[in-house]
C-alpha cells in the first residue's frame, strides 16, 4: 500500500499577524542541545518568505523578470530563552512600516506562550545592480493591508 505524503501546510494570517510553525531538529542544535544562534534567523527568514508567498508577493517572478530582489538591510535580535531539540516553535511576524522601497517586520519566536526571541528586520527591494528600487506595483498595498489586518486578495 502506498501512502501519499500530506500536503504542505504553510503558515497563516491571524488578523495582522502571520503565524508560521517550525520544529527544532538535531541539525539545528549545538553540542549543548540548544538551538545555535544563527538558526533563529533561519526560522525568521522562512516565516517572512511564507508570509510574502501567502500575500501574493512573488519574489521569484520579480527576480526572473529582472525587477530585483529583497535584501535585509537592518536586523536587531534579542535572545531571551533557548529553544531545544524537538521544541515546537511558532514564529509570529508583524509588518510595522511600509515605505516605497522597504518594509520593516517585527518577529518573535515562541514556545507555547513563552517568548524565546524577538527580532526586527528591515528589508529593501534592490534592483539587479544592488540599488534601492521601489517595490513592484501593488506590493506596498499588500504590506499595508497585512499591517492593518485586512484580508489579502491574491
Amino acid at each position: 500500500m502506498t501512502h501519499a505524503p500530506p500536503p504542505f501546510i504553510p503558515g497563516a494570517f491571524v488578523g495582522a499577524e502571520h503565524h508560521y510553525r517550525a520544529r527544532v531538529y538535531f541539525e539545528d542544535t549545538d553540542l549543548s542541545g540548544i538551538v545555535y544562534h544563527a538558526n533563529y534567523l533561519r526560522y525568521m527568514e522562512r516565516a517572512r518568505s511564507d508570509m510574502l508567498r501567502l500575500a501574493g508577493i512573488d519574489q521569484r517572478a520579480a527576480m526572473e523578470a529582472g525587477d530585483g530582489a529583497w535584501a535585509v538591510t537592518d536586523l536587531a535580535i534579542k535572545y531571551r530563552r533557548p529553544a531545544k531539540l524537538d521544541d515546537d516553535l511558532l514564529v509570529v511576524s508583524t509588518v510595522e512600516a511600509v515605505r516605497g522601497a522597504s518594509v520593516m517586520i517585527a518577529q518573535r519566536i515562541l514556545r507555547g506562550a513563552e517568548t524565546l526571541t524577538d527580532g526586527r528586520v528591515t528589508a529593501a527591494f534592490l534592483s539587479p545592480d544592488g540599488r534601492p528600487r521601489r517595490q513592484p506595483a501593488g506590493w506596498a498595498d499588500r504590506f499595508t493591508a497585512i499591517m492593518n489586518g485586512e484580508t489579502i486578495p491574491c
